[in-house]
């Protein structure tokens, strides 16, 4: 093993491949998405990781890491970003564009029927430098501040780094702390009793034979 390469028990939620792993799990996902959002969510199927979209084979084709959709027939885009790739709001776009062109039928027309859906991207860095914990942007319009589009999209970035907890549940705060050391440690710190249940699960995932070996095969690939 080369001392870049870490093992399984050594990886984050951060990391796509556990986050990825973990996300699988409608309790985990269910979980992030009612702490994130405050809502109580009910997803409709398992989540879907790794989903492809794209418009033709000429056209650039693109990966979510994790793809969910509830009883409402909301659509979730969930996506650890590690590094500032100084292009996320514009790639947020893409996948926002990608996602709702495949949420018709071909010749429909009826464009109210489009799904609402939610991007979050959580990011263990302040991308606007405002030093929030999160960011939640709607499309609104510049001479009327208090109309929205009411389009039912939804771009949410998290940061990991935030300094104004005032402005969000606490609970956030904890599972962005997780999310980027998912440790006993830190799980041991966080007062929710949720955060706590994700941890034995992820913890159980982190031991499993199964999942070292994917995780190996993963790396290798």
């Amino acid at each position: 093993m080369t001392k870049d390469k870490r093992t399984l028990k050594d990886l984050n939620l951060m990391d796509k491949f556990l986050f990825d792993e973990a996300m699988e799990d409608k309790d985990n996902m269910k979980t992030l998405l009612d702490i994130v959002l405050g809502q109580d969510t009910h997803l409709k199927y398992p989540p879907q990781t790794e989903k492809e979209f794209r418009n033709s084979k000429e056209n650039r084709q693109i990966r979510l890491d994790v793809y969910a959709i509830d009883e409402d027939d909301v659509v979730y885009d969930t996506e650890p970003q590690k590094q500032n790739t100084k292009n996320l709001p514009k790639r947020s776009r893409l996948y926002q564009g990608l996602i709702d062109s495949n949420l018709l039928p071909p010749g429909s027309i009826d464009f109210n029927a489009l799904n609402t859906v939610i991007i979050i991207m959580i990011m263990p860095f302040d991308l606007f430098g405002y030093e929030l914990y999160q960011y939640t942007f709607r499309m609104k319009c510049e001479e009327i501040s208090e109309l929205e589009l009411e389009d039912g999209a939804t771009r949410i970035f998290l940061n990991s780094h935030g300094k104004h907890p005032e402005f969000v549940n606490p609970e956030l705060i904890e599972l962005l702390e997780y999310m980027e050391k998912s440790t006993d440690t830190v799980a041991k710190k966080c007062e929710s009793k949720r955060i706590q249940e994700m941890h034995e699960r992820i913890t159980k995932l982190k031991s499993s034979k199964e999942m070292e070996i994917k995780y190996m095969q993963k790396w290798e690939e």
